[in-house]
């Protein structure tokens, strides 16, 4: 099974687990509405729709709430070092969480101590997280964008905020990053870098790069990062490799942008029904063969 970990920015939102639900409009877990605009929200209702699309059981989520001032992540983290050996999952994505190395590094070791570890896939806080803890080639997968890549690459900051000038680089400037994150062990098996361009990584260099449909309404809309980390941790789930997961994943994502026929005013919300549409489509065109099956 898929399990999703990630908060909610509610303040007074309960630390709550259980089988996501999207209905198209609004999430719901362990019969609690959530309203989905962009972070983890997105992310699970994306999973939600590639996860029926594929036949998969619905995704696991581990949710508390949290406006930036730590507590629902700090509450999650407990709860998860202390409970997710319980747990029966293959895949865990972790999304938005106030980046807590201790916190983090109780996580990993109660995930390690399960009987079969799952694969671990890392975006936004967590993967903060792991890299400041030294611990980011226990991953399958991280899922930066040009930002958070250059975290990765600065092998001398302890935080993002105080990443180095190379935090503006220019996207040519991302295949050095890559190696440059690699090079200092600050980076997961494979990386699925967000941008203008989606490219597909490891420590050889880029395998793939997916530029295609390229939709300029969506360059600027929020949430996009959030469902593709959605989508790929679903392919990953169902069984394939990851860089063919991460490549078909970026695929899905953009052909769901153009049928959603977006314009400025458009909203993650209009993209995320038409995800299980897109991959039909790549496959309809003999761009992708079918996925079956979910790994055990």
């Amino acid at each position: 099974m898929l399990g999703i970990v990630g908060t909610v920015p509610e303040e007074r939102f309960p630390l709550i687990q259980g089988k996501a639900v999207f209905d198209g409009t609004r999430l719901s877990v362990a019969g609690r509405k959530i309203d989905v605009n962009r972070g983890t929200p997105a992310l699970l209702a994306a999973a939600c729709q590639m996860s029926g699309a594929l036949g998969l059981d619905a995704p696991m989520a581990f949710l508390a709430g949290d406006i930036g001032l730590g507590h629902g992540s700090r509450e999650l983290y407990s709860w998860l070092a202390g409970n997710v050996a319980d747990c029966e999952l293959t895949t865990m994505a972790f999304h938005y969480l106030q980046p807590d190395v201790d916190g983090h590094s109780k996580v990993l070791l109660a995930v390690q101590a399960m009987a079969r570890p799952p694969r671990l896939i890392a975006d936004a806080g967590f993967m903060y997280a792991a890299k400041m803890s030294g611990q980011s080639p226990e991953y399958e997968l991280f899922t930066p964008d040009a930002g958070e890549l250059a975290f990765l690459a600065d092998e001398k900051a302890p935080h993002p905020f105080y990443t180095r000038g190379f935090i503006l680089a220019e996207d040519n400037d991302v295949p050095e990053l890559i190696a440059m994150a690699y090079r200092h062990d600050n980076a997961a098996r494979y990386l699925l870098v967000k941008g203008r361009d989606d490219r597909v990584a490891d420590k050889t260099g880029i395998l793939f790069t997916v530029d295609t449909p390229r939709v300029e309404a969506l360059e600027a809309m929020g949430g996009t990062g959030d469902t593709l980390t959605g989508i790929v941790s679903c392919l990953i789930q169902a069984g394939l490799s990851t860089p063919e997961a991460a490549r078909l994943a970026a695929a899905v994502n953009r052909t769901a942008g153009a049928l959603s026929d977006p314009d400025p005013a458009s909203q993650i919300m209009d993209i995320i029904p038409c995800l299980p549409r897109a991959y039909e489509s790549l496959i309809s065109e003999h761009k992708v063969s079918q996925v079956r099956g979910e790994v055990s």
